[in-house]
């Protein structure tokens, strides 16, 4: 389980973390100057990012439902 840290659980940290980070990753693409190779692999890096934030946001609506039933 997560550890709680001033009101915030490692979970929310962490999903933060992965949206500021695919924010930076997206105004690096929107560089003009940026080539190609580099804008392709920022958009790797960026859907990781997502797909990390996205599984984590997922196993917190299971949590929320599971509270909600109890």
């Amino acid at each position: 389980m997560a550890k709680e840290k001033e009101g915030f659980t490692e979970e929310t940290i962490d999903f933060e973390s992965k949206l500021q980070n695919a924010k930076k990753i997206l105004d690096t693409l929107m560089n003009p100057e940026i080539t190609l190779s580099d804008s392709v692999k920022a958009y790797e890096q960026g859907m990781k990012e997502l797909t990390q934030a996205q599984k984590i946001l997922e196993e917190a609506e299971i949590k929320i439902t599971q509270i909600k039933g109890e």
